[in-house]
């Protein structure tokens, strides 16, 4: 039965059995055992396992060189599902712990499936919202990276944390404003529209943009912060047409 087809108190016994069952195959160093959740098919069962994880890591010590080794043990084994759980479980410790784990991101950026690389997005979106000062270090090291697709997915899982303070991600976007690729200044101009429509948020990002010499991308972005602030306009906090009289006070000679 699939985790969500159960109940609510069956989908809690489920958790604790998880947990009881990771935690145990740690302390008597099986790690075998808690594949069979990483692997699972169902997508909720597998998160199940890498919450359990980064909480076992948190919260007791003695497994935490145990929880490790059976990641790294992990992250070598032919399952896509596998390997993205383990980058998702990485993700969990390095809220709080990122240097330990910063290597499942290096490698899960080159990943040969889509699944462990979007695990790494979901990951550094989810670290650098609270852990931002190392995340945001190891991003910077990729912005120039000869890969376009590393490139763009860096560029992607830094913007939660610019979603409230757009000041500390707004400098390593600057440095994509030339990419030479297309995707990767899609990309760019699409975060820039998610962190510019929050409270507070729309001055600091219109303050940065006048410093970038790039005005073709930027004109592009301005149009992308008008039309966020329609399309999100049940969540934004101005109005389009506030929007545009903000935009039009930092950038009169703008192109309408």
């Amino acid at each position: 039965m699939a985790f969500y087809d159960l109940s609510k108190s069956e989908r809690a016994d489920r958790v604790q059995a998880i947990r009881n069952d990771i935690r145990h195959s740690l302390l008597v160093r099986m790690p075998e055992r808690v594949r069979f959740y990483f692997a699972d098919a169902d997508t909720y069962i597998r998160k199940s396992a890498y919450l359990v994880t980064g909480r076992l890591y948190e919260e007791d010590e003695a497994l935490r060189l145990p929880v490790l080794a059976m990641l790294r043990h992990f992250f070598r084994d032919a399952d896509f599902k596998v390997r993205q759980t383990v980058i998702n479980a990485a993700g969990e410790i390095g809220k709080r712990h990122f240097d330990e784990v910063r290597s499942f991101f290096d490698e899960g950026l080159k990943d040969s499936h889509h699944s462990p690389r979007n695990a790494v997005i979901g990951s550094v979106k989810k670290m650098g919202e609270v852990n931002p000062a190392p995340v945001l270090a190891w991003a910077k090291e990729y912005l120039h990276h000869s890969d376009k697709e590393i490139r763009r997915e860096i560029c992607h899982g830094i913007e939660l944390r610019g979603r409230k303070y757009p000041q500390d991600i707004l400098p390593l976007l600057r440095e994509l404003q030339h990419d030479p690729t297309g995707r990767v200044r899609n990309t760019l101009v699409h975060v820039i529209g998610q962190i510019a429509y929050k409270k507070g948020c729309l001055d600091t990002v219109l303050a940065h943009l006048k410093g970038w010499e790039n005005r073709k991308l930027v004109d592009a972005a301005l149009e992308e912060i008008i039309d966020v602030h329609h399309r999100y306009r049940s969540f934004a906090v101005l109005t389009q047409a506030e929007a545009v009289r903000i935009i039009d006070e930092h950038f009169p000679d703008r192109k309408r």
